[in-house]
This record gives structure tokens, sequence and C-alpha cells, in this order.
């Protein structure tokens, strides 16, 4: 009977070991984002990717994503929008340095094709999204590729303005171990 424990325990051991630890390479990594303002698209990134992501195709409900952006990295190639946007009313780098995505499940949907499901947090107020991605070996780590829609009044961004409510988010994330 000891022995079956023991054998447990180290099966137990090996499944929990065998995701591999990937960390966000900044230089090949971004967020994009679009938005509707006076009905004209405006674009605007972010960077400065930091957390951890344990991934393994083959177990993907054991995987794990929590990674962050340095929300004072906001550019939309308009400096004085961008000094906007990192105030009190929008995203308030003061008081919120950082933006943060964390999975509590990922799914597989199909091959190299995944979802996310998790919290996104900005200004302190987390919100659920669910969005597919995929996940593409590089080397030694991945690529992983999606895009979801969220609303920017459910985090206090902007309050009543002539900025569409709806922000759509693209995210490359290559990481390496």
């Amino acid at each position: 009977m000891i022995k079956k424990i023991i054998l447990l325990i180290l099966i137990a051991g090996v499944s929990k070991t065998s995701l591999a630890q990937y960390k966000p390479v900044e230089a090949a990594s971004s967020l994009k984002f679009t938005i509707k303002n006076l009905g004209f698209s405006v674009e605007g990134t972010f960077s400065g990717f930091d957390g951890t992501i344990n991934f393994d195709p083959q177990n993907p409900s054991g995987s794990k994503i929590d990674v962050t952006i340095n929300a004072a990295t906001v550019n939309t190639d308009n400096s004085l929008r961008d000094e906007h946007l990192k105030q009190e009313g929008y995203f308030d780098i003061k008081n919120n340095p950082r933006i943060r995505m964390e999975s509590n499940k990922i799914t597989a949907t199909g091959k190299a094709t995944y979802q996310f499901n998790g919290l996104l947090t900005i200004k302190g107020k987390s919100q659920t999204v669910t969005f597919p991605f995929m996940a593409e070996p590089l080397g030694d780590g991945y690529a992983f590729k999606g895009s979801f829609k969220m609303k920017r009044k459910d985090f206090s961004l902007g309050g009543t303005s002539t900025v569409s409510d709806e922000v759509e988010v693209n995210i490359n994330l290559i990481a390496k171990k």
C-alpha cells in the first residue's frame, strides 16, 4: 500500500513539473488596440511585457498565463493624446502602472488552437475575458496570437467622450524559456 502511495505522489509530481515555464520576449511581442474616435479608427500599442506562462499543449487545462504590460507605454503616435491617456480619467498610470491578464482556464479547441478564459485587470477593475488564440511552437518557446473586444467603460476608461466604447485588442506574444 505504501509503495502505491509513493508511486502516486511521484506521478503527480512529474505531471506538475512537465509544464514548461516561459517568459514574454519584449522586443518580439506586441499588444495593439483599435478604437473609433469621432468615427475614425485610432490605433495604438502597449509594450513592457512581463509575467510567466506555464504552457503544455498536451495538457492545456494545467496551463496558466499571467502577463502584465506597462500602462505608461501607451502609444498612439500622438504624444498629446498619449499623455492624456496616461492621466486619471483613462489609464491613471500613477496609481495603476500595470495592466494584467491572468487565465483561469485554458482549453484546446483544435490543432494549436485554444480558448483563453480569465481576467483582464485595468485600473484595479477586473472583467472576465474569453477569446480564441493560437499557440505555435517557436524554437525554445511559443508564439501566442489572439484577439478580443472589450468595453472601455467597464474599466472606467474615459468616461463620456467622443471615443467609442468598444475596443479591439490584438495580442502577439512571443514567449521563451
